[in-house]
C-alpha cells in the first residue's frame, strides 16, 4: 500500500472529498483518511445553495446522484406561528436538496475515478509536521504527505491538535435532524419559526422529506427529541402524520466553533474544520464546496513551495473574504429570529413585497 502522496485529506465527507477531487485532478497524488467504514451520516440540512449546485457540476458527481436521493430546491419560505408566510426564490438554476450519504457515496466513486485512493475504517491517530513533510499515523501504517487537509468536522481533533481552535461562542445552538417517508408537498425549503426553535423541511428525494430542528440551548423546555419538537409546530406536524421514519435521528452541536487560522505549515482546514456560525441559512455545503475548489487551485503551488503557511496564504484570503460574508448573513439572521416581535414585522411585510426578499436572498448568496 502506497504511503507517500502530495495530499492527504481527513475525513471523507462532502468538503474532504470535494477538495481531493480537485487536487487529484490537478496532478496531486491524493489520499482521503476516513474513520468510518463508509461515508459517513451525520446531522446535517441537505440543502446545496445555487453556488454549490455549481460547484457539484464542475466536481462531475452530479450524474450519480439519483432522483431517489435528491430533489430541486426553488426558493426559501418562513413561516411563521400564525400560519402566515413570506418565500423568496433562488437566483437563476436554483439549488437541490441532497440524501448527505447520497452526496458523499457520489464523491466518493467520482474521487476513486479521478484516481484518489480512499481509505476506510482509518481514522488519523496522530500527526507531526517537519521541514519536509506531514506524517499521519494510521492503524495501517504511517503515510507522510506535502500537505494535511482536514475536513475532520465541527469539532475538529486535527484542528485542536493544531492548536488552531478558536474562542469559544456564548451562544450555544444545536440540531437535530430527522427524515420521513413521503413525497415532497413542495420545491420550497420551508423556515418554520417559533420562539426558540426553528424547524427547516427540505426536499431531500422523490419520496423523501428532511427535517431538521435548530435551537438554543436554555430556551427550549422539556424533552430535545423530534416528537417534542413537532408539538411546537402543528401545522408541521400534521403534514408528516403517518409517514414513517426514514432516518435514524442525529444532533449536532453546539454548531458555533471558530479557528483561529485555517492554515498552519503544512496544513490547510476545510469545511466545518474551518469554522461554523449556525445552519440558520443553509450555505455549510456550499460553503464547504467553493473553499474546496479554491484551495484545489492553490495547492499544487503551495506544495512546489515547500506548503509552508506563507504559500498557503491565498486560501487564507479566500476563506476569509467568503466566510466573513457567510458570517454576517447569519449572525444577521439569528438576530431576527431570536426577536420574535420583530422578526413577526418583518415578514409580514415580506409576505406583501416578496421582490425584495427574492433579492435579499440574491444579495446573501452573492
Amino acid at each position: 500500500m502506497r504511503a507517500s502522496f502530495d495530499v492527504a485529506v481527513a475525513g471523507a465527507g462532502p468538503a474532504g472529498l470535494a477538495t481531493a477531487i480537485f487536487a487529484a485532478r490537478a496532478g496531486l497524488a491524493t489520499v482521503v483518511c476516513e474513520r468510518n467504514a463508509g461515508p459517513p451520516d451525520k446531522a446535517c440540512g441537505e440543502g446545496l445553495m445555487p453556488a454549490g449546485v455549481r460547484v457539484l457540476d464542475a466536481l462531475g458527481a452530479r450524474a450519480y446522484i439519483g432522483a431517489a436521493d435528491c430533489a430541486p430546491v426553488e426558493g426559501i419560505r418562513y413561516v411563521q406561528e400564525d400560519g402566515s408566510a413570506a418565500e423568496g426564490r433562488l437566483p437563476a438554476g436554483g439549488g437541490l436538496g441532497i440524501r448527505r450519504t447520497a452526496l458523499a457515496s457520489a464523491l466518493a466513486r467520482r474521487a476513486v475515478e479521478c484516481g484518489v485512493e480512499v481509505r476506510w475504517s482509518c481514522p488519523i491517530e496522530g500527526l507531526a509536521t517537519t521541514g519536509r513533510a506531514v506524517s499521519l499515523r494510521t492503524p495501517g501504517g504511517e503515510v507522510t504527505a506535502g500537505v494535511c487537509v482536514a475536513a475532520d468536522g465541527l469539532h475538529s481533533r486535527l484542528r485542536r491538535c493544531a492548536g488552531l481552535d478558536g474562542p469559544t461562542a456564548r451562544l450555544r445552538r444545536f440540531g437535530l435532524r430527522q427524515h420521513f417517508h413521503l413525497p415532497p408537498w413542495s420545491r420550497f425549503v420551508e423556515v418554520h419559526l417559533s420562539p426558540g426553535v426553528e424547524a427547516f423541511v427540505t426536499p431531500a428525494g422523490a419520496s423523501r422529506v428532511g427535517v431538521a430542528f435548530l435551537w438554543e440551548k436554555g430556551r427550549v423546555p422539556g424533552s430535545v427529541a423530534v416528537e417534542s419538537f413537532l408539538e411546537r409546530f402543528p401545522a408541521l406536524r400534521a403534514r408528516l402524520a403517518g409517514a414513517p421514519a426514514d432516518s435514524r435521528p442525529r444532533g449536532a452541536g453546539p454548531l458555533a466553533q471558530a479557528a483561529r487560522s485555517p492554515i498552519a505549515d503544512r496544513l490547510v482546514l476545510v469545511g466545518d474544520a474551518a469554522g461554523y456560525v449556525d445552519a440558520i441559512t443553509g450555505e455549510g455545503l456550499s460553503l464547504a464546496f467553493v473553499c474546496a475548489q479554491a484551495l484545489g487551485s492553490i495547492l499544487p503551488a503551495a506544495i512546489e513551495g515547500g506548503a509552508g503557511r506563507e504559500t498557503l496564504l491565498a486560501y487564507e484570503r479566500f476563506f476569509t473574504g467568503t466566510f466573513r460574508r457567510y458570517a454576517v448573513v447569519c449572525r444577521l439572521v439569528l438576530g431576527f429570529a431570536r426577536r420574535p416581535s420583530l422578526r413577526r414585522c418583518a415578514l409580514h411585510v415580506l409576505a406583501r413585497r416578496p421582490r425584495i426578499l427574492d433579492r435579499l436572498i440574491k444579495l446573501a448568496l452573492a
